[in-house]
Protein backbone atom coordinates (compact mmCIF):
# COMPACT_ATOMS: atom_id res chain seq x y z
CA UNK A 1 0.00 0.00 0.00
CA UNK A 2 1.81 3.29 -1.02
CA UNK A 3 2.56 5.73 2.01
CA UNK A 4 -0.55 8.26 2.69
CA UNK A 5 -0.27 12.07 2.41
CA UNK A 6 -3.57 12.26 4.06
CA UNK A 7 -4.46 10.51 7.55
CA UNK A 8 -7.61 10.32 9.91
CA UNK A 9 -7.87 11.77 13.69
CA UNK A 10 -9.21 8.27 16.00
CA UNK A 11 -10.56 9.75 19.39
CA UNK A 12 -10.65 7.10 21.75
CA UNK A 13 -9.08 3.84 21.17
CA UNK A 14 -12.19 2.06 21.40
CA UNK A 15 -13.44 3.91 18.67
CA UNK A 16 -14.70 2.40 15.47
CA UNK A 17 -14.74 5.07 13.53
CA UNK A 18 -12.15 7.92 12.51
CA UNK A 19 -12.46 11.56 11.25
CA UNK A 20 -10.84 12.87 7.94
CA UNK A 21 -8.90 15.98 8.47
CA UNK A 22 -9.47 16.66 4.76
CA UNK A 23 -11.48 15.40 2.15
CA UNK A 24 -10.68 12.14 0.89
CA UNK A 25 -11.42 10.81 -2.60
CA UNK A 26 -12.73 7.54 -3.30
CA UNK A 27 -9.89 4.96 -3.23
CA UNK A 28 -7.17 6.45 -1.42
CA UNK A 29 -4.64 4.89 1.23
CA UNK A 30 -5.44 6.92 4.62
CA UNK A 31 -4.15 5.75 8.09
CA UNK A 32 -5.67 6.18 11.30
CA UNK A 33 -2.96 5.18 14.20
CA UNK A 34 -1.27 2.16 13.01
CA UNK A 35 -4.49 1.10 10.87
CA UNK A 36 -4.31 1.84 7.69
CA UNK A 37 -7.39 1.26 5.09
CA UNK A 38 -8.58 2.04 1.82
CA UNK A 39 -11.44 4.61 1.42
CA UNK A 40 -14.18 2.79 -0.63
CA UNK A 41 -16.30 6.23 -1.39
CA UNK A 42 -15.43 10.03 -0.88
CA UNK A 43 -14.97 11.06 2.74
CA UNK A 44 -15.50 14.76 3.09
CA UNK A 45 -13.60 16.81 5.95
CA UNK A 46 -14.85 16.04 9.42
CA UNK A 47 -16.84 13.12 8.38
CA UNK A 48 -16.56 9.51 9.75
CA UNK A 49 -15.11 6.67 7.91
CA UNK A 50 -15.37 3.49 9.22
CA UNK A 51 -12.07 1.35 10.76
CA UNK A 52 -13.94 -1.73 10.93
CA UNK A 53 -17.06 -3.90 9.09
CA UNK A 54 -20.29 -2.70 10.69
CA UNK A 55 -23.64 -4.67 10.33
CA UNK A 56 -27.09 -3.45 10.43
CA UNK A 57 -27.83 -3.03 14.42
CA UNK A 58 -24.22 -2.40 15.40
CA UNK A 59 -23.45 0.63 17.70
CA UNK A 60 -20.99 2.84 16.29
CA UNK A 61 -18.34 4.36 18.80
CA UNK A 62 -16.45 7.33 18.60
CA UNK A 63 -15.32 9.42 22.18
CA UNK A 64 -15.12 5.87 23.58
CA UNK A 65 -19.31 5.64 23.48
CA UNK A 66 -22.03 4.57 20.82
CA UNK A 67 -23.22 7.29 19.13
CA UNK A 68 -26.25 5.91 17.37
CA UNK A 69 -27.05 2.76 15.38
CA UNK A 70 -25.67 0.93 11.95
CA UNK A 71 -28.97 1.28 9.24
CA UNK A 72 -27.16 -0.62 6.62
CA UNK A 73 -24.17 -2.59 6.53
CA UNK A 74 -20.90 -0.13 6.00
CA UNK A 75 -17.10 -2.13 5.15
CA UNK A 76 -13.96 -0.48 6.64
CA UNK A 77 -13.47 2.39 4.39
CA UNK A 78 -16.65 3.20 4.28
CA UNK A 79 -18.38 6.76 4.77
CA UNK A 80 -20.66 6.90 8.43
CA UNK A 81 -23.15 9.19 8.04
CA UNK A 82 -26.87 10.45 8.27
CA UNK A 83 -27.32 8.10 5.28
CA UNK A 84 -26.37 4.70 7.48
CA UNK A 85 -26.32 5.56 10.93
CA UNK A 86 -29.25 6.43 13.27
CA UNK A 87 -29.93 7.83 16.57
CA UNK A 88 -30.37 5.01 19.61
CA UNK A 89 -31.50 8.21 22.10
CA UNK A 90 -35.13 8.12 23.41
CA UNK A 91 -37.84 9.44 25.52
CA UNK A 92 -36.96 6.61 28.01
CA UNK A 93 -33.98 6.48 29.30
CA UNK A 94 -33.33 5.57 32.89
CA UNK A 95 -30.02 6.75 34.73
CA UNK A 96 -27.84 5.55 37.63
CA UNK A 97 -25.12 7.00 40.06
CA UNK A 98 -21.73 5.54 39.79
CA UNK A 99 -19.67 8.19 40.87
CA UNK A 100 -16.25 8.79 39.39
CA UNK A 101 -13.12 8.24 41.94
CA UNK A 102 -12.55 11.99 43.20
CA UNK A 103 -8.89 12.54 43.06
CA UNK A 104 -7.52 15.62 44.94
CA UNK A 105 -6.96 19.26 43.32
CA UNK A 106 -3.01 19.34 42.09
CA UNK A 107 -1.43 22.19 44.01
CA UNK A 108 -2.00 25.39 41.38
CA UNK A 109 0.18 28.09 41.56
CA UNK A 110 -1.10 31.87 42.88
CA UNK A 111 -2.45 33.86 39.74
CA UNK A 112 -4.03 36.80 39.56
CA UNK A 113 -5.96 39.17 36.62
CA UNK A 114 -6.64 42.87 36.89
CA UNK A 115 -10.43 42.75 38.09
CA UNK A 116 -12.92 45.74 39.54
CA UNK A 117 -13.40 43.88 42.91
CA UNK A 118 -16.89 44.76 44.07
CA UNK A 119 -18.15 46.11 47.60
CA UNK A 120 -20.50 43.43 47.42
CA UNK A 121 -18.05 40.28 47.11
CA UNK A 122 -17.64 39.29 43.44
CA UNK A 123 -15.18 40.57 41.11
CA UNK A 124 -16.01 41.76 37.25
CA UNK A 125 -13.58 41.74 34.24
CA UNK A 126 -15.27 45.07 32.95
CA UNK A 127 -16.55 48.35 34.56
CA UNK A 128 -19.86 49.54 32.16
CA UNK A 129 -22.68 50.86 32.64
CA UNK A 130 -25.98 48.71 31.49
CA UNK A 131 -28.93 50.16 29.87
CA UNK A 132 -31.54 47.39 30.53
CA UNK A 133 -35.51 48.13 30.03
CA UNK A 134 -38.52 46.18 31.45
CA UNK A 135 -40.67 46.49 28.48
CA UNK A 136 -39.41 45.93 25.00
CA UNK A 137 -41.73 49.45 24.22
CA UNK A 138 -38.59 51.04 25.22
CA UNK A 139 -35.98 49.56 23.06
CA UNK A 140 -34.80 52.69 20.75
CA UNK A 141 -35.23 54.51 23.76
CA UNK A 142 -32.99 52.71 26.10
CA UNK A 143 -30.31 52.79 22.89
CA UNK A 144 -30.37 57.04 22.93
CA UNK A 145 -29.44 56.89 26.45
CA UNK A 146 -26.36 54.23 25.81
CA UNK A 147 -25.20 56.69 22.92
CA UNK A 148 -25.67 59.34 24.49
CA UNK A 149 -23.53 58.25 27.90
CA UNK A 150 -20.89 57.10 25.61
CA UNK A 151 -20.80 59.81 24.15
CA UNK A 152 -20.14 61.50 27.56
CA UNK A 153 -17.45 59.77 28.62
CA UNK A 154 -15.82 60.44 24.77
CA UNK A 155 -16.11 64.29 25.84
CA UNK A 156 -14.62 63.94 29.05
CA UNK A 157 -11.89 61.34 28.61
CA UNK A 158 -13.37 58.64 31.42
CA UNK A 159 -11.04 56.43 31.31
CA UNK A 160 -12.05 53.94 34.29
CA UNK A 161 -16.05 53.37 32.44
CA UNK A 162 -15.49 50.68 29.36
CA UNK A 163 -18.85 51.97 28.16
CA UNK A 164 -22.17 52.24 28.01
CA UNK A 165 -24.43 49.60 26.72
CA UNK A 166 -28.02 48.78 26.27
CA UNK A 167 -29.34 45.42 25.76
CA UNK A 168 -32.79 45.42 24.24
CA UNK A 169 -35.54 42.07 23.79
CA UNK A 170 -39.04 42.30 22.80
CA UNK A 171 -40.35 40.98 25.88
CA UNK A 172 -42.25 42.57 29.17
CA UNK A 173 -46.18 42.98 27.74
CA UNK A 174 -48.17 40.46 27.20
CA UNK A 175 -47.04 37.62 29.12
CA UNK A 176 -48.54 35.69 32.17
CA UNK A 177 -46.91 33.33 34.80
CA UNK A 178 -43.44 31.63 34.90
CA UNK A 179 -43.02 33.44 31.63
CA UNK A 180 -43.28 36.60 32.67
CA UNK A 181 -41.13 35.89 35.93
CA UNK A 182 -38.71 34.27 34.03
CA UNK A 183 -38.04 37.97 31.53
CA UNK A 184 -37.95 39.65 35.07
CA UNK A 185 -35.43 37.35 36.57
CA UNK A 186 -33.29 37.82 33.69
CA UNK A 187 -33.71 41.40 33.81
CA UNK A 188 -32.62 41.50 37.60
CA UNK A 189 -29.95 39.11 37.05
CA UNK A 190 -28.40 41.22 34.29
CA UNK A 191 -28.86 43.99 37.08
CA UNK A 192 -26.87 42.30 39.30
CA UNK A 193 -23.98 41.67 37.46
CA UNK A 194 -20.26 42.20 38.49
CA UNK A 195 -19.35 43.80 35.47
CA UNK A 196 -22.03 46.28 35.49
CA UNK A 197 -20.96 49.33 37.43
CA UNK A 198 -23.93 50.81 37.04
CA UNK A 199 -26.90 50.02 35.97
CA UNK A 200 -29.98 52.31 34.50
CA UNK A 201 -33.41 49.89 34.11
CA UNK A 202 -36.09 51.53 32.00
CA UNK A 203 -39.71 50.64 32.45
CA UNK A 204 -42.72 52.09 30.26
CA UNK A 205 -45.47 51.98 33.07
CA UNK A 206 -48.55 49.78 31.94
CA UNK A 207 -46.42 46.76 30.84
CA UNK A 208 -46.77 43.18 33.33
CA UNK A 209 -43.07 43.56 33.57
CA UNK A 210 -43.58 46.33 36.73
CA UNK A 211 -40.41 47.82 37.44
CA UNK A 212 -41.43 48.04 40.99
CA UNK A 213 -41.70 44.29 41.07
CA UNK A 214 -38.18 43.77 39.30
CA UNK A 215 -37.10 45.90 42.24
CA UNK A 216 -38.08 43.94 44.84
CA UNK A 217 -35.58 41.40 44.37
CA UNK A 218 -32.54 43.92 44.19
CA UNK A 219 -30.59 43.63 47.48
CA UNK A 220 -30.14 47.06 49.38
CA UNK A 221 -26.00 46.93 49.34
CA UNK A 222 -27.02 47.22 45.44
CA UNK A 223 -29.37 50.24 44.56
CA UNK A 224 -26.55 52.86 44.71
CA UNK A 225 -25.60 51.86 41.45
CA UNK A 226 -29.03 50.82 39.92
CA UNK A 227 -31.00 53.98 38.86
CA UNK A 228 -34.75 53.85 37.48
CA UNK A 229 -37.61 55.37 36.15
CA UNK A 230 -41.14 54.89 34.32
CA UNK A 231 -41.00 56.42 30.87
CA UNK A 232 -44.94 57.32 31.03
CA UNK A 233 -43.91 59.16 34.56
CA UNK A 234 -41.12 61.78 33.34
CA UNK A 235 -41.67 64.18 30.66
CA UNK A 236 -38.62 63.79 28.50
CA UNK A 237 -37.27 59.38 29.41
CA UNK A 238 -33.71 60.37 27.04
CA UNK A 239 -32.79 63.33 29.11
CA UNK A 240 -33.95 61.30 32.26
CA UNK A 241 -31.72 58.76 30.94
CA UNK A 242 -28.72 60.56 30.23
CA UNK A 243 -29.01 62.21 34.19
CA UNK A 244 -29.01 58.75 35.37
CA UNK A 245 -25.70 58.10 33.46
CA UNK A 246 -24.23 61.13 34.89
CA UNK A 247 -25.54 59.98 38.34
CA UNK A 248 -23.65 56.61 37.92
CA UNK A 249 -20.33 58.13 36.63
CA UNK A 250 -19.79 59.98 39.84
CA UNK A 251 -20.79 57.06 41.84
CA UNK A 252 -18.64 54.64 39.40
CA UNK A 253 -15.21 58.02 39.32
CA UNK A 254 -13.34 56.11 41.77
CA UNK A 255 -13.52 52.22 40.33
CA UNK A 256 -10.24 51.24 39.17
CA UNK A 257 -8.52 47.56 38.32
CA UNK A 258 -6.47 45.88 40.98
CA UNK A 259 -4.85 42.58 41.06
CA UNK A 260 -7.89 39.69 41.92
CA UNK A 261 -7.21 36.25 42.34
CA UNK A 262 -7.93 33.85 39.99
CA UNK A 263 -10.79 32.37 41.84
CA UNK A 264 -12.69 35.23 41.19
CA UNK A 265 -13.07 34.28 37.35
CA UNK A 266 -16.41 33.22 36.34
CA UNK A 267 -16.78 31.03 33.00
CA UNK A 268 -18.99 30.36 30.89
CA UNK A 269 -19.07 27.40 28.26
CA UNK A 270 -21.00 27.56 25.39
CA UNK A 271 -20.62 26.28 21.76
CA UNK A 272 -22.35 27.24 18.26
CA UNK A 273 -22.16 25.67 14.84
CA UNK A 274 -20.34 23.07 15.77
CA UNK A 275 -18.46 20.45 13.03
CA UNK A 276 -16.56 17.48 13.97
CA UNK A 277 -13.80 18.91 14.93
CA UNK A 278 -15.33 21.13 17.99
CA UNK A 279 -15.07 18.28 20.28
CA UNK A 280 -11.55 17.15 18.88
CA UNK A 281 -10.29 20.66 19.50
CA UNK A 282 -11.95 23.36 20.85
CA UNK A 283 -13.73 21.60 22.72
CA UNK A 284 -11.45 19.84 25.33
CA UNK A 285 -8.89 22.70 25.54
CA UNK A 286 -11.97 24.85 26.81
CA UNK A 287 -12.68 21.56 29.01
CA UNK A 288 -8.64 22.41 30.14
CA UNK A 289 -10.26 25.67 31.25
CA UNK A 290 -12.67 24.37 33.21
CA UNK A 291 -10.52 22.06 34.90
CA UNK A 292 -8.09 24.29 35.40
CA UNK A 293 -10.10 27.00 36.78
CA UNK A 294 -11.49 24.55 39.49
CA UNK A 295 -8.29 23.61 40.69
CA UNK A 296 -8.05 27.33 41.32
CA UNK A 297 -11.13 27.31 43.21
CA UNK A 298 -12.83 29.86 40.77
CA UNK A 299 -16.40 29.11 38.89
CA UNK A 300 -17.32 27.38 35.78
CA UNK A 301 -20.82 27.48 34.03
CA UNK A 302 -22.12 24.81 31.28
CA UNK A 303 -25.45 24.47 29.83
CA UNK A 304 -27.17 23.69 26.47
CA UNK A 305 -29.16 20.68 28.13
CA UNK A 306 -30.08 19.25 25.23
CA UNK A 307 -26.77 19.01 24.00
CA UNK A 308 -26.17 16.97 26.91
CA UNK A 309 -28.64 14.00 25.59
CA UNK A 310 -26.46 10.93 25.20
CA UNK A 311 -24.09 11.84 27.19
CA UNK A 312 -25.87 12.67 30.61
CA UNK A 313 -24.67 9.94 32.13
CA UNK A 314 -20.98 10.62 32.18
CA UNK A 315 -22.11 14.47 33.80
CA UNK A 316 -24.04 12.37 36.34
CA UNK A 317 -21.13 10.10 37.88
CA UNK A 318 -19.34 13.32 38.12
CA UNK A 319 -22.11 14.97 40.70
CA UNK A 320 -19.78 15.87 43.64
CA UNK A 321 -22.51 13.97 45.66
CA UNK A 322 -26.03 12.12 45.46
CA UNK A 323 -28.55 14.52 45.73
CA UNK A 324 -26.35 17.14 42.90
CA UNK A 325 -26.65 13.69 40.73
CA UNK A 326 -30.47 13.86 41.39
CA UNK A 327 -30.67 17.63 40.19
CA UNK A 328 -28.74 16.52 36.89
CA UNK A 329 -31.49 13.41 36.53
CA UNK A 330 -34.46 16.34 36.87
CA UNK A 331 -32.50 18.56 34.85
CA UNK A 332 -32.46 16.06 31.82
CA UNK A 333 -35.89 14.85 32.38
CA UNK A 334 -37.48 17.91 32.96
CA UNK A 335 -36.07 19.64 29.32
CA UNK A 336 -36.72 15.67 27.80
CA UNK A 337 -40.34 16.49 28.95
CA UNK A 338 -40.67 19.99 27.39
CA UNK A 339 -39.36 18.74 24.33
CA UNK A 340 -42.40 15.89 24.29
CA UNK A 341 -44.74 18.63 25.73
CA UNK A 342 -44.26 20.31 22.30
CA UNK A 343 -44.93 17.01 20.37
CA UNK A 344 -40.50 17.65 19.57
CA UNK A 345 -38.81 14.54 19.28
CA UNK A 346 -35.57 14.44 21.88
CA UNK A 347 -32.82 14.00 19.04
CA UNK A 348 -34.00 16.74 16.73
CA UNK A 349 -30.84 18.49 17.28
CA UNK A 350 -28.00 18.62 15.19
CA UNK A 351 -28.62 21.50 12.59
CA UNK A 352 -27.82 21.30 8.80
CA UNK A 353 -24.65 23.14 9.43
CA UNK A 354 -23.76 20.39 12.19
CA UNK A 355 -24.27 17.86 9.34
CA UNK A 356 -22.44 19.38 6.59
CA UNK A 357 -19.11 19.78 9.21
CA UNK A 358 -19.37 15.73 9.97
CA UNK A 359 -22.09 15.43 13.06
CA UNK A 360 -24.68 13.11 12.25
CA UNK A 361 -26.54 12.12 15.48
CA UNK A 362 -27.48 13.71 18.72
CA UNK A 363 -25.48 11.82 21.04
CA UNK A 364 -22.52 12.38 18.53
CA UNK A 365 -23.07 16.11 19.31
CA UNK A 366 -23.00 15.90 22.90
CA UNK A 367 -20.33 13.95 23.38
CA UNK A 368 -18.31 16.57 22.10
CA UNK A 369 -20.31 19.31 23.36
CA UNK A 370 -19.72 18.27 27.21
CA UNK A 371 -15.72 17.93 26.18
CA UNK A 372 -16.05 21.93 27.09
CA UNK A 373 -16.59 20.73 30.77
CA UNK A 374 -13.80 19.06 31.33
CA UNK A 375 -13.44 15.88 33.72
CA UNK A 376 -14.11 18.38 36.79
CA UNK A 377 -16.48 17.57 39.59
CA UNK A 378 -20.30 18.83 39.19
CA UNK A 379 -20.72 20.80 42.30
CA UNK A 380 -24.21 22.34 41.39
CA UNK A 381 -27.17 22.81 39.00
CA UNK A 382 -28.81 26.05 38.71
CA UNK A 383 -32.19 27.38 37.66
CA UNK A 384 -32.87 29.20 34.38
CA UNK A 385 -31.57 33.04 35.19
CA UNK A 386 -30.64 31.71 38.97
CA UNK A 387 -27.62 33.62 40.72
CA UNK A 388 -25.74 31.50 43.97
CA UNK A 389 -23.29 29.47 42.11
CA UNK A 390 -20.86 27.50 43.91
CA UNK A 391 -17.42 27.02 43.26
CA UNK A 392 -16.24 24.80 40.36
CA UNK A 393 -18.57 23.33 37.46
CA UNK A 394 -22.19 24.54 37.87
CA UNK A 395 -24.94 23.16 35.49
CA UNK A 396 -27.38 25.43 34.31
CA UNK A 397 -31.51 24.68 32.69
CA UNK A 398 -31.33 26.95 28.78
CA UNK A 399 -31.51 25.27 25.69
CA UNK A 400 -29.01 24.87 23.06
CA UNK A 401 -30.13 28.21 21.12
CA UNK A 402 -26.35 30.09 20.84
CA UNK A 403 -28.31 33.46 21.97
CA UNK A 404 -30.44 32.27 24.31
CA UNK A 405 -27.83 30.17 26.50
CA UNK A 406 -25.10 32.63 26.42
CA UNK A 407 -27.67 35.03 27.72
CA UNK A 408 -28.24 32.28 30.70
CA UNK A 409 -24.48 32.08 31.26
CA UNK A 410 -23.89 35.80 31.79
CA UNK A 411 -27.36 36.09 34.00
CA UNK A 412 -25.70 33.51 35.85
CA UNK A 413 -22.59 35.29 36.80
CA UNK A 414 -19.85 34.63 33.97
CA UNK A 415 -17.87 37.99 33.22
CA UNK A 416 -15.25 35.83 30.48
CA UNK A 417 -17.67 33.69 28.05
CA UNK A 418 -15.58 30.72 25.73
CA UNK A 419 -17.51 30.31 22.86
CA UNK A 420 -15.97 27.14 20.74
CA UNK A 421 -17.34 27.12 16.67
CA UNK A 422 -16.46 25.12 13.81
CA UNK A 423 -18.57 27.26 10.82
CA UNK A 424 -18.39 30.66 12.92
CA UNK A 425 -20.79 32.91 14.05
CA UNK A 426 -20.32 37.04 14.55
CA UNK A 427 -22.24 36.69 18.02
CA UNK A 428 -21.75 38.45 21.03
CA UNK A 429 -22.70 38.89 24.23
CA UNK A 430 -22.68 41.53 27.35
CA UNK A 431 -19.74 39.97 28.31
CA UNK A 432 -16.28 39.75 26.61
CA UNK A 433 -17.13 36.33 24.73
CA UNK A 434 -13.50 34.95 23.08
CA UNK A 435 -14.58 32.69 19.94
CA UNK A 436 -12.36 29.57 19.39
CA UNK A 437 -12.32 28.00 16.06
CA UNK A 438 -12.16 24.14 16.21
CA UNK A 439 -10.37 24.86 12.42
CA UNK A 440 -7.61 26.95 11.18
CA UNK A 441 -9.56 27.79 8.02
CA UNK A 442 -12.55 28.99 9.98
CA UNK A 443 -9.68 31.39 11.61
CA UNK A 444 -8.18 32.60 8.86
CA UNK A 445 -11.46 33.21 6.92
CA UNK A 446 -12.94 34.90 10.08
CA UNK A 447 -10.17 36.77 11.57
CA UNK A 448 -13.07 39.74 12.74
CA UNK A 449 -14.75 37.24 14.50
CA UNK A 450 -12.14 34.37 15.86
CA UNK A 451 -10.02 35.23 18.99
CA UNK A 452 -8.25 31.91 19.44
CA UNK A 453 -7.47 29.00 16.78
CA UNK A 454 -7.71 25.51 18.73
CA UNK A 455 -7.54 24.37 14.67
CA UNK A 456 -3.87 24.62 15.35
CA UNK A 457 -3.94 21.25 17.42
CA UNK A 458 -5.63 19.38 13.88
CA UNK A 459 -2.92 20.92 11.87
CA UNK A 460 -0.07 19.21 14.19
CA UNK A 461 1.56 22.73 14.99
CA UNK A 462 0.60 22.71 18.91
CA UNK A 463 0.15 19.83 21.67
CA UNK A 464 -3.10 20.18 24.17
CA UNK A 465 -0.85 21.23 26.79
CA UNK A 466 0.54 24.26 24.63
CA UNK A 467 -2.63 24.97 23.50
CA UNK A 468 -3.74 25.64 26.74
CA UNK A 469 -1.48 27.26 28.07
CA UNK A 470 -1.90 29.73 25.32
CA UNK A 471 -5.37 30.07 25.82
CA UNK A 472 -5.58 30.60 29.45
CA UNK A 473 -2.91 33.58 29.18
CA UNK A 474 -5.51 34.61 26.62
CA UNK A 475 -8.58 34.66 29.27
CA UNK A 476 -6.58 36.07 31.67
CA UNK A 477 -5.51 38.66 29.06
CA UNK A 478 -9.11 39.37 28.69
CA UNK A 479 -10.33 39.60 32.02
CA UNK A 480 -7.69 42.33 32.84
CA UNK A 481 -9.15 44.89 30.42
CA UNK A 482 -8.02 43.13 26.60
CA UNK A 483 -10.67 43.90 23.69
CA UNK A 484 -12.72 40.56 22.61
CA UNK A 485 -13.25 40.74 18.84
CA UNK A 486 -16.85 41.28 20.03
CA UNK A 487 -16.03 44.12 21.67
CA UNK A 488 -14.35 45.82 19.25
CA UNK A 489 -17.62 44.82 16.82
CA UNK A 490 -19.58 46.07 18.91
CA UNK A 491 -21.81 42.68 18.97
CA UNK A 492 -23.24 42.26 22.21
CA UNK A 493 -26.80 41.35 22.73
CA UNK A 494 -29.46 39.42 24.83
CA UNK A 495 -32.11 36.35 24.06
CA UNK A 496 -34.59 35.74 26.50
CA UNK A 497 -35.66 32.78 26.56
CA UNK A 498 -39.63 32.59 25.45
CA UNK A 499 -41.86 29.35 26.91
CA UNK A 500 -45.54 30.91 27.63
CA UNK A 501 -48.84 32.11 25.82
CA UNK A 502 -48.29 35.31 24.50
CA UNK A 503 -51.71 37.66 24.78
Amino acid sequence: MPASTLSLIVIHPDDTVAVAIETVEAGHDVSAGETALKTLSEIPKGHKVALKDHQPGDAVIKYGHPIGTITEAVAKGGHIHSHNLSTALGAGDSYHYEPVALSPAPDAPEETFQGYARSWGETGTRNEIWVLNTVGCVNRAAVSVAKAGNHIIAERGIDNVDGVHAFSHPFGCSQLGDDLDQTRDVIRALALHPNAGGVVIMGLGCENNKLAALLEGIPEERRERIVSFNAQEVVDEEETGREAIEHLLEVMKDDRRTPCPVSALRLGMKCGGSDAFSGISANPVVGRMTDRLSERGGTVFLTEVPEMFGAEQQLMNRAADEGTYRQIVSLVEDFKDYFISHNQPIYENPSPGNKDGGLTTLEEKSLGAIQKGGKAIVNGVLAYAEKGARPGLNLINAPGNDAVSSTALTAAGATVLLFTTGRGTPLGFPVPTLKISSNTGLSERKPGWIDFNAGALIDGEKDMDALADDLWQKILRTASGEEAQNERNDYREIAIWKRGVTL
